[in-house]
């Protein structure tokens, strides 16, 4: 499976409890697309959201940040790791 990092604009002010609430409406659904993800990271100052995850593609991660209610169109697909 590849590993992907994407990055959500928009969560300024957001709670660690509605990151912890995003994050589980992807875990939901993340088998559907053959994805899942790991982590999720929240910079609520800058309204940034990273999420990590392991999938078949990037655009299945998408589908799945899109069916849960937090879309993205910002996502990398890590190749190299130290």
């Amino acid at each position: 499976m590849a590993k992907f990092m994407d990055v959500h604009s928009g969560f300024v002010g957001v709670t660690p409890e509605q990151l912890a609430e995003a994050h589980d409406a992807d875990l939901k659904i993340e088998a559907e697309e053959g994805v899942h993800f790991e982590r999720a990271w929240l910079d609520p100052e800058s309204g940034k959201v990273f999420c990590l995850s392991t999938g078949p593609s990037k655009e299945a991660v998408m589908r799945i940040h899109e069916r849960a209610g937090h879309p993205t169109t910002e996502i990398y697909e890590l190749t190299t790791e130290v």
